[in-house]
C-alpha cells in the first residue's frame, strides 16, 4: 500500500513536471521580451539555472510589478513546487517502504 502511494505521488510529480514545461518557458520569453536588461533577466539556457529556479521560488518576479508576467509565473512556481514536493513525498514513501520490508 505504502508503494501505491509512492506511485501516486510519483504522479503528481510528472503532473507538475508537465504543468512547470508549459508555464516556466512562456515566463522566460515574456521576461526577455519585456524586461530585457533588468535583473530578471536570466540570459540564455536559464530554463534549470539555479539562480533562476530560486527568484522563481522566491517569488522575485512580483517585485517587477507587471501583472501578465505575475499570470505566467504564478503557475511556474506552483508547478515547481508540485513538482519538488511530489518527488520527495514519492522518495520518502519508497524509503519507508524499503526499510519497513
Amino acid at each position: 500500500m505504502i508503494l501505491f502511494f509512492a506511485l501516486c505521488f510519483f504522479g503528481v510529480a510528472i503532473a507538475g513536471a508537465t504543468a512547470f514545461a508549459i508555464f516556466w518557458p512562456l515566463t522566460l520569453v515574456h521576461i526577455r521580451d519585456r524586461h530585457a536588461g533588468s535583473a530578471a533577466d536570466f540570459g540564455s539556457g536559464a530554463f534549470l539555472d539555479p539562480g533562476a529556479l530560486r527568484w522563481l521560488l522566491g517569488g522575485g518576479y512580483r517585485a517587477l510589478g507587471d501583472r501578465s508576467l505575475s499570470g505566467l509565473a504564478t503557475p511556474a512556481r506552483v508547478a515547481l513546487t508540485t513538482l519538488l514536493l511530489g518527488l520527495s513525498l514519492a522518495g520518502l514513501l519508497w524509503l519507508a517502504a524499503e526499510l519497513l520490508a
